[in-house]
C-alpha cells in the first residue's frame, strides 16, 4: 500500500527532508518513518502552519511513540553546517520538496528544522513538568 501512495501521493517536503537527514551519519540509526515524522513537523513549520497545530501533530506523534526533536534522531546539538548538508540535499534538483506551492530553498528547510526541534523540545520539557 505505501508503494501506491508513494506514486500517487504528491509527495512534498516531509520525505525530502528525510532524505537529506540520511546524509548525516548520526541518524542513520533512526528508522525511515523517525526521519519522516521529524521532516513532517519541519514541513509544517515551512509550510507556516500556526504553533497551536504543528503543536497537535506533534503532540500526536509523541503519544505514538516517535520523535519530535532533533535529539531524538540522533543529532543532539546540531551544527549549522549540519542542518545546511540536511537542507541542501532536501532542495536538490529531483527532490519532492518541489511540490510544495511555493519556492523552498535550503535556507527555510534549516529554519523549519530549528523551528520543529524547538517545538519538539517545547513539548517535551512541558511533559516532564506533568502539563
Amino acid at each position: 500500500m505505501s508503494g501506491l501512495g508513494f506514486e500517487s501521493g504528491g509527495l512534498a517536503a516531509a520525505h525530502a527532508i528525510h532524505n537529506g537527514l540520511t546524509q548525516l551519519e548520526a541518524t542513520h540509526d533512526a528508522t525511515h518513518g523517525e526521519k519522516v515524522t521529524i521532516g513532517t513537523t519541519a514541513q509544517l513549520v515551512l509550510e507556516g502552519h500556526d504553533d497551536a497545530f504543528v503543536e497537535d501533530v506533534a503532540g500526536f506523534a509523541t503519544t505514538v511513540g516517535l520523535p519530535t526533536t532533533l535529539a531524538e534522531i540522533g543529532l543532539d546539538e546540531p551544527s549549522t553546517d549540519d542542518l545546511e548538508v540536511v537542507a541542501e540535499a532536501a532542495c536538490a534538483e529531483t527532490e519532492t520538496i518541489h511540490n510544495e506551492p511555493f519556492p523552498v530553498g535550503p535556507e527555510g528547510v534549516r529554519d523549519a528544522l530549528v523551528g520543529a526541534d524547538a517545538i519538539g523540545r517545547r513539548l517535551s520539557a512541558a511533559a516532564h513538568l506533568g502539563r
